[in-house]
């Protein structure tokens, strides 16, 4: 890379995947990322929600081989934590969604042995209380930088009324 010049975005994916190089040092951000955070916030909306979700994996235990993830839906997920007694202080936007799955894709059936330990998890991982409101996404993007996905920022904008649907 010549000094001085500003690399693009893409030519820095694909200088992370050669060089292992964090995103993270650079100064300029990627289209649509400042308009996304200013109408999110680092929280997860819908389309980035299913984004995220749809990168997830789990372990076929027949197979051994990784496979994509079954993901439940907000609704379902707001239905399981409404089942299992528990409320989330902290549910903003799709933030709820993305941790469920998260945790199914990682823990569901192992250290987490069912829906209601699940769902409890849930709770504790954003309700934190010296935690971050915005945990959920900041380790999502955290993982993205480390890793050198890109995020289509500007794909993942919508109405802020269709959010809640």
């Amino acid at each position: 890379m010549e000094r001085g010049v500003i690399p693009s975005f893409t030519s820095l994916l694909k200088q992370k995947k050669t060089m292992g190089q964090r995103l993270d040092i650079y100064d300029k951000f990627p289209p649509g990322m400042q308009q996304y955070l200013g109408c999110y916030g680092w929280h997860f909306s819908k389309r980035m929600a299913q984004f995220a979700i749809s990168r997830m994996k789990v372990k076929d235990d027949s197979t051994g081989k990784e496979k994509s993830l079954v993901p439940w839906t907000k609704s379902e997920v707001d239905e399981m934590l409404k089942r299992n007694g528990i409320t989330v202080e902290h549910d903003e936007l799709y933030d709820v969604c993305y941790v469920a799955n998260m945790l199914k894709a990682d823990f569901y059936k192992k250290s987490l042995a069912d829906e209601a330990h699940l769902c409890v998890h849930v709770k504790l991982y954003l309700d934190d209380i010296d935690g971050d409101p915005c945990r959920a996404f900041d380790e999502f993007y955290a993982t993205c930088i480390g890793k050198g996905v890109s995020i289509p920022w500007e794909d993942m904008l919508e109405e802020r009324k269709e959010e809640r649907s």
